[in-house]
């Protein structure tokens, strides 16, 4: 007899709890993959808050470095610009009183020269051309000079003598310092000279401590003829000799 083949259908009988039971777990199990998803994504999510702002800070601070040194190196090219102006400026005012001063001693040489030259001008007596002062080192001494000129047509010698004064302030009070108190002991009568066309004459003159100059007055007093006076202040024969210009005269009584 054949054998009956294995039937197609099985019938079994209904188990509502057991399928319940893998609803529910099937069911957990997708709400802790939510849950999962979730944890992971805030995670990642605050992760890279606080990565962001970290590289954005390094961008910002590198920007900042960068900015800085650029004005660093501005603030020092600037100061070098400074630096090189002020010393061509230094130079350029020594430049300047260099040129001043050489300008004064031409200016003091051109007057010399024209007076001792004359010109057509008339034949003129004595004068007293310059008058300088040199302060003593360590000493309240002081060294003077006085060039005496005449014109050249003049045809002989002058000679005589020339004595110095010099006005100041002692005890707030105006005093006038006499020769024979300022003068070398060898001079008494004054400092001798004899020339035809100019002389410079050099002394030394000593001044009290408590005595404040103000002005010198230098009278020439030649063998023959009248008496020639100039008076210079104090600062213009110490800052540069004190020289006759065009519009000044000596007094002659």
């Amino acid at each position: 007899m054949a054998s009956r083949p294995p039937p197609r259908y099985v019938v079994r009988p209904h188990d509502a709890v057991s399928q319940r039971r893998r609803m529910l777990w099937l069911g957990l199990a997708w709400l802790g993959s939510l849950i999962l998803v979730a944890i992971v994504t805030a995670l990642l999510s605050g992760a890279w808050k606080s990565v962001g702002p970290s590289l954005a800070d390094r961008r910002a601070l590198r920007a900042l470095t960068a900015e800085n040194e650029q004005l660093k190196q501005q603030v020092a090219n600037v100061q070098r610009s400074q630096q090189v102006g002020d010393v061509a400026n230094q130079a350029l005012r020594k430049t300047i009183s260099q040129r001043d001063e050489e300008i004064s001693g031409l200016r003091a040489d051109l007057g010399f020269y024209s007076r001792l030259v004359g010109g057509d001008a008339q034949r003129e007596g004595l004068k007293v051309q310059e008058v300088s002062l040199q302060p003593v080192t360590h000493s309240p001494a002081w060294n003077l000079t006085i060039s005496l000129t005449q014109n050249v047509k003049r045809d002989d010698d002058t000679s005589g003598a020339a004595i110095v004064t010099v006005e100041g302030l002692r005890n707030n009070k105006v005093v006038q310092l006499d020769w024979a108190t300022l003068g070398d002991a060898a001079e008494k009568n004054g400092i001798p000279f004899r020339f035809r066309y100019f002389q410079q004459l050099h002394t030394t003159i000593a001044l009290p401590a408590d005595f404040r100059p103000t002005s010198l007055h230098v009278t020439v007093r030649p063998e023959n003829g009248d008496s020639v006076s100039r008076t210079v202040t104090w600062n213009d024969a110490l800052s540069s000799p004190a020289t006759i210009t065009q519009g000044e005269s000596d007094a002659q009584p």
